[in-house]
């Protein structure tokens, strides 16, 4: 219990804080009359002198923000960064990313996206190094020594030796494999010098060697216990390849099993150690389409960044500014080839007259884009090409003759013509886009013209490619990679139409000894002006025997949404080679000091 006197006490003190508080909020009072409002009484009479200051302070912060964005637009600009993923979107299937099998458009993507080669094609399509620091060849020009790069690896983190590079090329060279590459590294002894040090000793001087070290190379740690029969169909192929790319597999994902609607995707990721520097996109996915609608839906509704496969910018993006467009010319040609083993394509007369009825400026008329006529199996930049083996075209008066002096007489209740009860018809093949379809439907029309009854089947691109190995033709509308260098022995060569080759590349089945004895002599030679007549009794036996028809240069088409940077339209030698800088591909831009 309080006592009185404490009580008395605490009351004093209350009394004396209370008087405190009054003498303060007194004393408050006053400052605030003092000096805040009896100052605001006597604003009106500096209104000029606060004017000015607060006007001055305007012009000062407006200064400032204008010097600094000038100061920004000279130091400062919008540049690519790295990061981001990017889908790129291609017609067709995947099968098998293993570069010593993959061939059709979408496997060889993926294989050039995850296999680095010796060498590869730059922007100029010249030869460069890519696994390779240096490559040399002897005096003989039989020997020829290649020098790894130092502490390149594969994507599991183990080093690319000279042990790889034999192993790869040794199982090209093994029938048992089966490699699309097999005729070209017969009787070529591959040697692991050293850890870097590899010698490839060849039976005969070759002039194009160099440009046969450009296929990919895979990894002896991984599939050298793998026998050479199955090395095709192993699951390193398709589930888990391992190379030294500028990506490293990561998935594979079939996002519709039916095959007329089969779509797939193919996700990659950028690899840290990559001899060129890690990618500036963090991840690559490549999505697959079975025909050109598929494709182009999904690039409408943003589900791919870009196309790669299509003839010709789609109508509906014609007048859209925000699509950009790269075309890309390619050392290729696109032939109709004549398989001469065939009942009326054997006849070199029907031949001839079909090459001379042929108008080709009409049927690039009906192509909505340019393109660059080709007249030989050499392409003018070719060593060797010489005009006056040039194929003669858009004569059809002349084709005709030439069928009557054949013996080829037009029926005339059917207007096709026949020699001894035989029917002048045959069937071409040719792959499913809007390109090959108005090639094939001007020559089904033209050639009608002469009493020549042409059929067209336009297949999807996993049935051609099973046409093409099985040689099950008339006739091909195709296109092939001859590269800059005019060697075209796998396309024109005897042995090369012989169903026991791995590839049969000679899609015509041509048999010429002149031609082959020109071939043989013509890639041993590396002098320009040698080489050059050591051709030409092959252009001249072609010409004569006619056994394609030579129609133009194939480019590529590049479509893809902005923003983009670093693809450039340079000259290739196939469609894979646009991803020659793919390390430096930028999908994202920031603002960086210049």
């Amino acid at each position: 219990m309080v006592d009185r006197a404490t009580k008395l006490r605490w009351r004093r003190i209350f009394r004396r804080r209370k008087k405190q508080v009054v003498e303060i909020s007194s004393t408050t009072e006053q400052s605030i009359e003092k000096h805040i409002i009896k100052r605001l009484i006597r604003l009106p009479n500096v209104r000029r002198f606060l004017v000015g200051w607060v006007g001055l302070l305007i012009v000062l912060a407006v200064g400032l923000v204008f010097q600094t964005r000038a100061l920004g637009t000279k130091y400062q600009s919008v540049q690519p960064k790295s990061g981001g993923s990017y889908t790129e979107g291609i017609i067709g299937s995947f099968t098998n990313a293993n570069p010593l099998f993959a061939s059709n458009s979408v496997d060889s993507s993926v294989s050039r996206l995850v296999f680095s080669g010796l060498l590869k094609h730059d922007d100029q399509n010249r030869l460069v190094g890519d696994l390779a620091e240096s490559w040399s060849v002897d005096t003989r020009e039989l020997v020829y020594t290649v020098k790894l790069k130092p502490n390149i690896k594969w994507h599991d983190g183990q080093p690319v030796t000279a042990n790889d590079v034999a192993y790869t090329y040794r199982m090209i060279q093994s029938p048992e494999a089966k490699s699309y590459l097999y005729p070209s590294w017969q009787n070529i002894k591959v040697t692991a010098v050293d850890p870097t040090t590899v010698t490839f000793t060849l039976p005969n001087s070759l002039s194009s060697f160099p440009y046969s070290l450009t296929n990919g190379i895979i990894p002896e740690h991984v599939l050298g216990k793998v026998p050479a029969a199955q090395l095709r169909s192993d699951s390193f192929n398709n589930q888990a390849p391992i190379g030294s790319g500028p990506f490293k597999f990561s998935k594979v994902e079939v996002i519709n099993p039916t095959p007329d609607v089969r779509q797939e995707s193919v996700a990659l990721s950028a690899f840290d150690s990559y001899a060129f520097g890690k990618p500036k996109i963090d991840n690559f996915i490549i999505r697959t389409y079975p025909n050109e609608s598929g494709l182009t839906d999904a690039f409408t509704s943003s589900e791919v960044d870009s196309m790669v496969g299509l003839a010709s910018l789609p109508d509906q993006f014609a007048k859209d500014s925000s699509i950009l467009e790269y075309n890309v010319p390619l050392t290729g040609q696109v032939f109709v080839f004549f398989r001469t083993t065939q009942d009326v394509l054997k006849d070199p007369a029907v031949r001839t007259a079909l090459v001379l009825g042929t108008d080709k400026k009409v049927m690039f008329d009906k192509l909505p884009y340019p393109l660059v006529s080709i007249d030989e199996p050499l392409l003018k930049s070719h060593i060797g090409y010489d005009k006056k083996y040039a194929q003669k075209t858009g004569d059809p008066d002349a084709a005709k003759k030439v069928l009557d002096a054949a013996g080829w007489a037009v029926n005339p209740t059917t207007n096709i013509r026949e020699k001894n009860g035989v029917k002048l018809t045959f069937k071409m093949y040719s792959q499913m886009t809007s390109e090959y379809s108005s090639v094939a439907g001007t020559l089904q029309q033209q050639w009608q013209n002469l009493g020549v009854d042409m059929k067209v089947d336009l297949q999807n691109d996993q049935d051609l490619q099973s046409t093409l190995a099985l040689h099950n033709y008339d006739a091909l509308l195709y296109g092939i990679s001859v590269g800059p260098d005019p060697d075209v022995f796998a396309f024109w060569h005897s042995s090369q139409a012989d169903a026991r080759s791995s590839t049969r590349l000679n899609f015509s089945e041509y048999v010429s000894i002149p031609a082959n004895q020109a071939l043989e002599s013509g890639r041993t030679r590396s002098d320009p002006q040698l080489r050059s007549v050591k051709y030409r009794p092959f252009l001249e036996a072609w010409q004569k025997d006619a056994p394609a028809l030579a129609l133009y240069q194939p480019r590529m088409l590049y479509i893809t949404h902005k923003p983009f940077n670093g693809l450039d339209s340079h000259s290739a030698t196939t469609a894979t080679d646009r991803f020659t800088n793919v390390q430096n591909w930028t999908i994202r831009e920031g603002l960086a000091v210049k």
